[in-house]
């Protein structure tokens, strides 16, 4: 059974906050079959036109809506629908409002032909600037989202999410056999098969997207929440940082551990990972893949708030990581929309590495692994809006390098970052994996090492280890990140920038 637009509105909105901003449709040209076709829709639906719009409260949020009914000649969309449409985003830009928009379309109108089309571009052009004004546009899509409804302003969400086996896809089932000749194949533009496939974010219900929209929509606020220290929460470690500032007592200890056994250590099955960290974070949002197509499920990335500091997390998840199924080029791409996300909303990012290295495949070759991990370095040296990345774990070649580029970098005790794992460095010198704990030593991995070379500006550290401390590392780490977005959210924008770059230009030379 459909969900109509007054039921939505109903279900997504607090009680009786829904104020409509739908004003009469412009009148369009027509044939007496056509507005006598409206005048049906209209008694059928109930409504004036395919959208209702307006503004209402999500949990005491005030947030703009546009939902469409496809009980109104099946949701499509006209010029007079387009026209509420594009009114109803350049409102809520004006106001500086976050958009929640709910598409239910066969398509556009056929009736009103190629001028209908195009109205997509209208709506797409609209929604683009509100983005660009930095304002939440969040996409839930119900059954069914087709044609230049899905291909414009249904797929351009911040997130995006869709109702339960709903019919989602660009050219209709029907369509398609009239075309060819046989069905399209099942189950391919069904929501679930989409969210698999990294073109949506997930599939929920809509009680749960409500629950989804409000964790989402107060990250992306970008205003820090003021959290009180819950029971057991270290507070940050701040003796740990660069250079000279590094207390003796604390370095000697890091100097003590050898550069294999903390490769050994970070290898051991119940370290603590990425998922563990965001077990102690609020207002957690999953998203998922590319939105390209693409989804790798050897990184995490979400949305989340680390003791009330809003931001966007893209990581490697050291569970997801098995044998040779490791980072791809879709993890990239996913990163880098992690990257865009977050510039685009004014968010920090935070990168979590924790990498065995890049795939080594024909696939990944292909696929270009190698330009990805070029574009991703590039994008985060320039990316206007504060990073933080996190050495958690293993930190092995391009993967780990890719997300390294960042205005602060934490690490593990135990983490480390290498071009190669030891064995391989030991492969390449000596032709054999023997000499990896001496080549490990040699080559300065450990993130002590890392520390006066630079590379790092804080160590969090481990007692000893953080697989035999879990929750309490994971609760340190935290901490720690907290602490740090809090410091570069202090800092201005241009000021980020020129640090930034004056960091990395200066990497590996002696202070003047």
């Amino acid at each position: 059974m459909r969900i109509s637009a007054r039921e939505l509105l109903g279900q997504l909105l607090d009680s009786d906050s829904y104020i409509s901003w739908d004003r009469p449709p412009v009148t369009v040209a027509g044939s007496p079959r056509y507005r006598e076709d409206l005048r049906k829709a209209a008694v059928a639906a109930g409504t004036d036109e395919s959208v209702l719009t307006g503004e209402g409260l999500l949990r005491g949020r005030r947030v703009a809506v546009i939902a469409c009914e496809f009980g109104f000649l099946a949701g499509s969309i006209g010029v007079a629908a387009a026209e509420r449409i594009v009114a109803a985003v350049e409102r809520a830009t004006e106001l500086g409002l976050p958009l929640v928009a709910s598409p239910t379309s066969g398509g556009t109108r056929m009736q009103e032909g190629t001028v209908a089309f195009v109205q997509m571009v209208k709506i797409a052009g609209a929604v683009a600037v509100h983005k660009a004004a930095g304002h939440p546009y969040l996409v839930y899509l119900r059954n069914p989202t087709m044609g230049g409804v899905f291909a414009s302003w249904g797929s351009l969400g911040h997130i995006t999410f869709a109702e339960p086996g709903a019919l989602i896809g660009f050219l209709g089932p029907r369509v398609y056999k009239a075309l060819y000749g046989r069905d399209f194949p099942e189950g391919v533009q069904v929501a679930e098969n989409l969210y698999h496939s990294g073109v949506i974010d997930g599939v929920v219900p809509v009680p749960v997207f409500r629950r989804i929209a409000h964790r989402a929509l107060s990250v992306l606020s970008g205003v820090p929440d003021s959290v009180a220290t819950e029971p057991g929460w270290a507070a940050p470690v701040r003796g740990l940082t660069g250079g000279s500032r590094v207390a003796s007592a604390d370095r000697e200890a890091n100097d003590a551990v050898p550069a294999w056994d903390s490769v050994r250590i970070s290898r051991r099955p119940g370290r603590p990972g990425i998922r563990d960290l965001l077990r102690h974070v609020t207002q957690r949002v999953p998203l998922s893949g590319t939105g390209q197509g693409e989804s790798d499920r050897t990184i995490v990335h979400a949305l989340a708030r680390f003791r009330g500091q809003p931001c966007v997390v893209f990581g490697h998840d050291r569970s997801g990581q098995q044998g040779e199924h490791t980072m791809g080029p879709a993890a990239l791409r996913e990163a880098r929309r992690s990257m865009a996300l977050a510039q685009e909303l004014r968010l920090p990012l935070v990168l979590v590495i924790d990498t065995v290295g890049a795939a080594l495949s024909k696939e990944a070759e292909e696929r270009g692994l190698a330009p990805e991990i070029a574009r991703c370095i590039a994008d985060l040296v320039t990316l206007d809006t504060p990073t933080i990345s996190i050495l958690l774990g293993q930190g092995t070649g391009g993967g780990a390098l890719a997300l390294l580029p960042a205005d602060r970098v934490l690490a593990a005790t135990h983490g480390w970052l290498a071009p190669l794992p030891p064995e391989g460095a030991s492969a390449i010198v000596y032709r054999d994996i023997a000499h990896a704990p001496e080549l490990a030593e040699a080559q300065g991995i450990r993130a002590a090492d890392l520390l006066v070379d630079g590379v790092v500006d804080r160590i969090v550290p481990e007692f000893p280890d953080a697989a035999d401390e879990p929750v309490d590392f994971a609760r340190r780490m935290v901490a720690a990140i907290a602490d740090e977005l809090t410091g570069l959210r202090a800092r201005p924008l241009d000021e980020l920038r020129a640090s930034r770059h004056t960091r990395y230009r200066r990497l590996g030379l002696p202070e003047p």
